[in-house]
């Protein structure tokens, strides 16, 4: 799967025969997709829309049906903030029912439920989000954040929708990734050269590595993950 941002369309790729891949094309899904994310079932298939309010989702298990949007005019009739970092949607965060999203240019968290997937809820935040990424375990959500407030990271409680922590580990936090049972999580500092490591339930700096310019962090974890 991949979206095409100046097309406006998601391309769906058959590999079984590697010589001669099969590719189905879902047009007109938005204006500027600029990133997508796979539920952890495998099932849906969602594209951010950056040049609206909205995402386009598609359905892989009956992708006959189309492109559905969803969470049309989440902005409608207020104003348009300056964007300064387009958020990733593959650090998106859900827990239980719930999936927590970046919402496009605004100081908000989009809470959706998985069922309907409607709007439930909007968690306000430090400054535009650029991932939103689940504990393992789902009960809390952390967050960064685009310059020139990048240097903070929130912690939102998924059943009170409360931010519970906030704390800043310098300029320029990229990206944040969590050991695979949740226990600590691994946060990269670009501007200052280091990566941190924080124990999540206590928000003690467990250790400080030096890197130059850190920015995305993976484990191998991730390989054995659907929906990044």
């Amino acid at each position: 799967m991949y979206t095409l941002y100046d097309a406006g369309e998601i391309r769906s790729v058959d590999m079984n025969n590697p010589g001669k891949p099969e590719v189905e094309r879902f047009p007109n899904i938005g204006r500027l997709p600029y990133d997508a994310l796979i539920t952890p079932d495998g099932r849906y298939y969602i594209a951010g829309l950056f040049g609206e309010d909205g995402l386009a989702m598609l359905d892989l298990w009956q992708p006959q049906q189309g492109v559905r949007r969803i969470l049309d005019n989440y902005g409608k009739g207020e104003e348009k903030l300056p964007v300064y970092k387009m958020p990733h949607l593959e650090g998106w965060a859900m827990a239980g029912r719930q999936v927590f999203l970046p919402a496009v240019g605004r100081h908000e968290v989009l809470v959706v439920d998985s069922d309907s997937w409607k709007e439930t809820g909007r968690v306000g935040v430090h400054g535009q989000p650029v991932f939103v990424v689940a504990q393992p375990g789902g009960r809390y959500v952390w967050v960064n954040f685009a310059h020139p407030l990048n240097d903070t990271v929130q912690v939102i409680d998924t059943l009170t929708l409360q931010v519970v922590h906030t704390f800043k580990p310098g300029k320029g936090v990229l990206h944040m990734e969590f050991s695979p049972r949740g226990e600590a999580v691994w946060i990269s500092v670009r501007d200052a050269d280091v990566v941190q490591v924080y124990d999540a339930t206590s928000f003690a700096r467990l250790a400080e590595l030096p890197v130059e310019k850190p920015s995305g962090i993976f484990f191998t974890s991730r390989a054995h993950r659907t929906g990044l």
